[in-house]
This record gives structure tokens, C-alpha cells and sequence, in this order.
């Protein structure tokens, strides 16, 4: 009985919310679906474990792996840099202590120069986490826009009325398995992305 009143009140405030917004007509379809899952006694929610999602989604595992080797070819590229620049420092003190510049200019010249390479190679540094930070976060709005998008065709029937996030369990703290659609999410979103490949 509690349900019937609760759907009733919920086909009332839709279609006065319709009325005063002068919008097209009630989704008939998307309430008929909720009437049944209430009926059910199953609600029309569901989640994703999105660390899950993440883990096994095909397209954010090579992204990861994209971004990984980026990020090791740039540490490579400032590791040998750093250790060529360590090399000609060492040079410079031992020519220093061994009286071999001509003049005291000479042995300035060398050190503004170093000086000037190792800020030069900070700067690198700084230049290359910067752009890993924004190819990062391009792979992160790619990965979301992805998944809304098929999200919105996978629900475009209507069945939930509402699709959480579940993060390490940090949004819901319990929630029955019945509402989980991680699984099967990861697996159309993999098909997806193997036919477009």
C-alpha cells in the first residue's frame, strides 16, 4: 500500500512539475519502468566500483600505460641529462682545483655556464611534469566523457533513475549486490571499445 501511495505521490509531482514548467509530456515509459521495479521492491538505482571499472576497462588500462611510459621516457630524459651536468660539475671542481684556467674570468665563465644548465634543466623538469599533469588529466576528462556518454545509452531506457560512483567505498558505505552493474558496465564498455579499435 505504502508503495502504490509512494508512486502516486511521484506521478503527482511529476506532472505538476510538467504543468508549471510547461514541458513535453511525462515520460510514461521511464514511470511505468520505476512502478515496476518499486514493485519489485527493487529500486531503480544501481552503482559502479569505479576502482573496478578502472582496473579492468580496456581503454583506461592503456591509457594508464600510455601515461606510465610518458612518464618514464621524461624521468629517462632528465635522469641522463642530470647525470651529463653531475659529470661536467665534477669536471669543473677538479680543473678548478688543479689551477687548470687560464684566468679567474675563465673560471667564472664556467660556472655561469653550468649554473645556467642546471636552471635550464629545472626548468625541463618543471616544463615536463606540467605537461604530464595535463596529458593526465586529458585522459581523465577523455575516460568520464566516455563513460557518461555510454552511461546515458546504456540507461536510455530509463531502468535507473540514478547511477552512483563508488570509489574504494568512500560514497556508499553498503549498498546490496543486486546494484552493482560494475560487471557488466566494464564488459559493454570493453565491446565498445574493442569494435571501435
Amino acid at each position: 500500500m505504502k508503495n502504490i501511495s509512494l508512486i502516486f505521490s511521484l506521478l503527482l509531482a511529476i506532472t505538476v512539475f510538467t504543468a508549471c514548467n510547461k514541458q513535453p509530456a511525462v515520460d510514461t515509459k521511464a514511470i511505468l519502468n520505476t512502478k515496476n521495479m518499486v514493485n519489485s521492491g527493487r529500486l531503480p538505482v544501481a552503482y559502479i566500483n569505479v576502482d573496478s571499472l578502472l582496473i579492468h576497462y580496456q581503454f583506461a588500462k592503456e591509457a594508464n600505460e600510455s601515461l606510465i611510459r610518458k612518464q618514464e621516457d621524461s624521468r629517462l630524459k632528465i635522469n641522463s641529462m642530470a647525470r651529463q651536468l653531475q659529470g661536467e660539475m665534477a669536471d669543473f671542481q677538479r680543473k678548478l682545483e688543479n689551477n687548470a684556467f687560464l684566468s679567474r674570468d675563465r673560471a667564472q665563465q664556467e660556472q655561469t655556464r653550468l649554473q645556467k644548465k642546471q636552471q635550464d634543466l629545472q626548468e625541463m623538469d618543471g616544463n615536463l611534469s606540467k605537461q604530464l599533469v595535463q596529458v593526465q588529466q586529458k585522459m581523465s576528462e577523455q575516460l568520464r566523457d566516455t563513460i557518461n556518454k555510454f552511461l546515458k545509452e546504456y540507461n536510455r531506457d530509463g531502468k535507473y533513475a540514478i547511477i552512483f560512483s563508488n570509489t574504494s567505498n568512500d560514497n556508499i558505505l553498503y549498498a546490496d549486490k543486486q546494484y552493482d552493474i560494475t560487471a557488466e558496465v566494464t564488459k559493454l564498455l570493453n565491446e565498445r571499445f574493442a569494435a571501435r579499435k
